[in-house]
């Protein structure tokens, strides 16, 4: 019997989410690999939309053309499927989008999608991947379950839309590149896009409909100056109400900032409150080289109001311009302004009714992106560099700390790392539980790979160590690509410093990621890196972890006896070191490599030695995995019952762990027991459940190892067209992930399955198949070859 498996054991772990296979009966069967049978009928309805504008007004003649895309019963197919409404910056893009999104949400019953894709930000914008990353989620996807590869998540994303009428509000875009993957493509959906561009790609190629926003007309303005002081002012002479809008370049920001101004000044006169704004005007136009009225009006209001506030406010305005990310809590910006939590709230809240800031959620806030910039221009202008280094450490060691608490609670068997500890004016958050670590990790997330970008070069050392402690804090629905882009900065920050430990736990953590994403020849250069500085430097623990991961990826690559090698020098080394946890998961990849080559006998000796490890250690996962090793030797044995039960052990383990990726894996093991033992249904079950989870997990190949196993199930039933189906599936997977050896066994899948009616065909693929398994040498491989040879004999 060939088993597909022999692959590791997943340092990084998981957590899980449960997803059900289909109802069965006596004649079910798996409809074939890339078939939706595991999406939800009716999932969630998620609700995204930020609140509506108060005080909206006018805008009538563009809401009108908003309203005739959705022409027609709430069934009919939309007018058009992508709608931008492009304009100035201040020009009120996002609001209308706002209000008519509320006005026409009946006519989106399944729900709508919001993401800011701050792509005019000061810092970096929002990537389609890190959006939908956000939006698979609402849409019933596991967190964890979301695939790591954007090309997958936006396949995902369109077939969980492609049945639904659902509103996609993207605010704030800066390119068509940065919108396209989030398209849905079904009929019923409809993409509303803000962007200061035009973004004519999506015109040419995606049939956007461009709506395009101007200034307000005169009396527009002036209705929305009049709405905002209305109850808080007398009324206002209508003459200089209009020179107010004119001063404000009749845009909606500019507006709304000079109307909160006046409403909450209400016994000032507007004269004085004009001469005010024209004072601030002065001043910019001596700055300005005036090329650009509109922009010189939205920031001679945005003085305007900065100069009215009290100076602890303005202190704080200006130095959340320090802050990496446009968004941000309470207790960061209290260490960024080194003051007390109440008294920040209050300033925060001053800045709110100006209009400097957003308030997004309970002590969640945010900055327009171009009142960012305002403020970190003031920031420059007006606080000594000292001041705002200090400001910007003070905010990094809030990150830095917070992250080192979470990781208790979402990695606790790895090692901290030693940290400094925070100034006395920095209070880290702390945690009671493991949802809260991780609801504060995923809040975080964005604001933690800003961090990195912002110290690295200016200050290397907290780089790099937000870096090493943001690995194993991460939510498990971190896109692991995001981390590699800062985990590369970070490395090069420890270079800098000089920091040769740091350059090795980098190394290690960049391997690790690139073994997810399946870049292995990149991991096997980033983990023989590590080794030699460990080597170098004595750290013996390091040595043996390095030696331990160049095995994982040499099994992955089924180069076996450099596996074998490499997990044989690490045992030692954990066991001198005292690491009896790691000690035993060496032991654990060794049996695998074991397995894997064939040499059954060494694997089962291993094996009974890990699994003891494991259970005096109450290691779970480990235990988990070798029992999954254990049923697959079983199994070879001729000892398909304690094969079943074995699998049946590690997937309980699975389930109490929550981890979708080890449930997925382990039910293949499962699925060949069932096969074994002739309940072919429940084996059917077993792989189309596992076939689910993997594609959602992103991991294509383990998913076309859940497709051969159904395909050998069809072959067992004599569905043999089937069964062909299912392993053409698999060889085309294994071979694009230069896969030869997985690729060699569903190729020899295939033929069988072809023999009888196509013989030339299976001869071709037998053909293919052996000379893919020549290279190999270990047991395993030879006695295939053998069986191919003899198989071209008969065919």
């Amino acid at each position: 019997m060939e088993h597909p498996g022999g692959s590791a054991n997943d340092l990084s772990g998981s957590s899980r989410d449960v997803v059900q296979a289909g109802s069965v009966s006596g004649g079910i069967h798996f409809h074939g690999p890339g078939s939706e049978e595991d999406r939800p009928s009716a999932g969630p309805r998620p609700r995204q939309l930020p609140a509506d504008v108060p005080g909206f007004v006018n805008r009538v003649q563009e809401l009108d053309q908003l309203n005739a895309v959705v022409a027609g019963e709430n069934s009919d197919p939309l007018v058009i499927s992508v709608c931008v409404i492009a304009g100035t910056a201040g020009a009120g893009k996002t609001s209308l989008a706002l209000r008519w999104a509320h006005q026409a949400r009946d006519r989106f019953p399944d729900g709508q999608l919001y993401v800011n894709l701050r792509g005019y930000d000061p810092g970096e914008p929002v990537t389609a991947e890190e959006a939908l990353h956000r939006f698979l989620p609402a849409l019933g996807v596991p967190a964890q379950s979301v695939p790591q590869n954007i090309d997958a998540a936006a396949a995902l994303y369109r077939s969980l839309l492609s049945d639904r009428r659902m509103l996609v509000l993207l605010d704030n875009a800066s390119t068509a590149g940065q919108v396209r993957p989030l398209l849905p493509g079904g009929p019923g959906c409809l993409v509303l896009v803000t962007s200061r561009s035009r973004l004519s790609g999506l015109a040419v190629r995606d049939g956007a409909r461009r709506l395009t926003l101007g200034t307000l007309p005169q009396a527009e303005a002036v209705a929305l100056l009049r709405a905002v002081t209305a109850g808080y002012r007398p009324e206002d002479d209508l003459e200089k109400l209009t020179e107010l809008a004119d001063l404000c370049a009749r845009l909606p920001l500019a507006l709304r900032i000079a109307a909160e101004r006046a409403a909450s000044r209400p016994h000032l006169r507007l004269d004085d409150l004009i001469a005010d704004l024209r004072d601030e005007s002065a001043l910019w136009d001596a700055l300005s080289t005036g090329d650009d009225e509109e922009a010189e009006a939205v920031r001679t209001v945005f003085a305007w109001s900065y100069r009215a506030l009290s100076e602890q406010a303005a202190r704080l305005f200006r130095l959340l311009g320090m802050h990496p990310g446009p968004e941000f809590g309470l207790q960061a910006a209290a260490a960024i302004a080194a003051a007390p939590v109440s008294g920040t709230r209050h300033l925060l809240d001053s800045l709110v009714n100006a209009h400097l800031l957003e308030q997004m959620g309970p002590d969640r806030y945010q900055f327009h992106d171009l009142l960012r910039a305002y403020a970190t221009d003031q920031a420059h202008h007006e606080e000594p560099a000292g001041e705002r280094d200090a400001a910007l450490h003070r905010v990094l060691d809030w990150y830095l700390h917070g992250a080192d608490a979470a990781q208790d609670w979402i990695s606790p068997d790895e090692q901290h790392m030693p940290l400094a500890p925070p100034g006395n004016e920095v209070r880290p958050s702390a945690f009671a539980d493991y949802n809260s670590a991780v609801d504060w990790a995923e809040r975080e997330h964005a604001n933690l790979l800003r961090a990195i970008r912002a110290a690295a070069g200016t200050d290397d050392r907290r780089a790099w160590q937000l870096a090493v402690v943001f690995f194993n804090a991460r939510p498990s629905s971190a896109p692991v690509n995001e981390w590699l882009a800062v985990g590369d900065i970070a490395l090069e920050a420890a270079r800098r410093a000089g920091d040769r430990q740091a350059e090795a736990r980098l190394l290690t953590h960049l391997g690790r990621d690139n073994v997810r994403v399946d870049r292995l020849s990149k991991a096997l250069e980033c983990h023989r890196s590590a080794l030699e500085i460990r080597h170098e430097t004595g750290d013996h623990v390091g040595e043996a972890t390095s030696l331990n991961l160049i095995g994982l990826v040499h099994l992955r690559r089924r180069e076996l006896t450099a596996a074998a090698q490499h997990f044989q020098r690490a045992i030692p080394l954990f066991q001198e070191v005292d690491s009896p946890p790691w000690a035993a998961i060496a032991l654990s990849n060794l049996a695998s490599a074991h397995y894997s080559a064939g040499r059954l006998s060494q694997s089962s000796a291993v094996a009974r030695d890990a699994l003891a490890a494991h259970r005096a250690m109450n290691n779970f996962r480990g235990e988990g995995n070798i029992l999954r090793v254990m049923s697959c030797l079983q199994l070879e044995e001729g000892r398909p019952e304690e094969a079943l039960a074995s699998s049946r052990q590690a997937l309980d383990i699975a389930e109490t762990l929550r981890d979708n990726r080890l449930e997925g894996y382990w039910l293949i093991a499962l699925g060949d027991a069932q096969r074994a033992l002739g309940t072919y249904d429940d084996a059917l079950v077993s792989y189309q459940r596992s076939a689910a989870l993997h594609r959602r997990l992103g991991n294509r190949s383990r998913e076309a190892l859940a497709w051969y196993g159904a395909g050998q199930t069809y072959h067992a039933l004599e569905r043999c067209p089937e069964a062909a189906q299912f392993h053409r599936r698999a060889v085309a997977a294994h071979r694009e992930l230069g896969d030869g050896w997985h690729e060699a066994l569903a190729l020899d899948g295939l033929a069988g399955a072809l023999v009888e009616d196509d013989p030339e065909g299976a001869a071709g693929h037998w053909g293919a198949a052996w000379e893919l398994v020549r290279g190999y040498d270990d047991p395993r491989a030879v006695a295939m070859r053998e069986r191919v040879a003899a198989a071209l004999g008969r065919a």
